[in-house]
Formats: C-alpha cells, sequence, structure tokens
C-alpha cells in the first residue's frame, strides 16, 4: 500500500512543479497582435498625453500614425542585413525644431 501511495506522490509532485515551472516561465506581455484597432487611438492618447506631461507637444494623431507604420513595420519582412550599397541607405532626415509652447 505504501508503494503506491509514493507514486501517487511522485506523480502528483511532478504535476504541481510543471504547473509552477509554466506560471514562473510564461510571458504574459502584450504583443502587437493582442492590440485590436480599437484600441489603437487610446494608445496614441495616452502616449500623447505622457510626453505633454513630459514637456513634449505630441498632438495624438501623429502618434497614433507612428503607432501604425510601426505596426506596418513588425508585419514587414526584415531588413537585409548583408547590405553594403550606400545607395540604398535612406538619406538623413534634418532635425526638426520643437515648436514654441509659449505661441
Amino acid at each position: 500500500m505504501n508503494a503506491e501511495f509514493n507514486w501517487w506522490l511522485l506523480i502528483l509532485g511532478l504535476v504541481i512543479g510543471a504547473g509552477l515551472v509554466y506560471l514562473v516561465l510564461a510571458d504574459a506581455s502584450r504583443r502587437e497582435s493582442d492590440i485590436a484597432a480599437e484600441e489603437v487611438p487610446l494608445e496614441a492618447a495616452w502616449i500623447a498625453s505622457t510626453l505633454r506631461a513630459d514637456g513634449v507637444p505630441l498632438d495624438p494623431e501623429i502618434a497614433e500614425r507612428v503607432l501604425q507604420l510601426h505596426r506596418d513595420y513588425l508585419a514587414s519582412s526584415p531588413p537585409d542585413e548583408d547590405s553594403t550599397d550606400d545607395a540604398a541607405a535612406p538619406a538623413p532626415v534634418p532635425p526638426v525644431e520643437p515648436a514654441d509652447p509659449l505661441r
């Protein structure tokens, strides 16, 4: 009787241990595919308000466009990393002067 009980405890311990390992190693962070299209304007508004609180003026429409471009970038194929052709490199973008918040 005692040997059967020991096997049962071993199996139960393995199941509980596997469950605990799963809970510890599970990645519960959200990914781009988890965010619905209806949620993007809310995320853009949150980003804009957070940056405004930090002193960076940003319209929610611009933040939404950046989020959409980011989704498009992630959905595209990865760029070629072995390309050494300088002609294929994009032209540098000139810096943009921040808007004067006092105007």
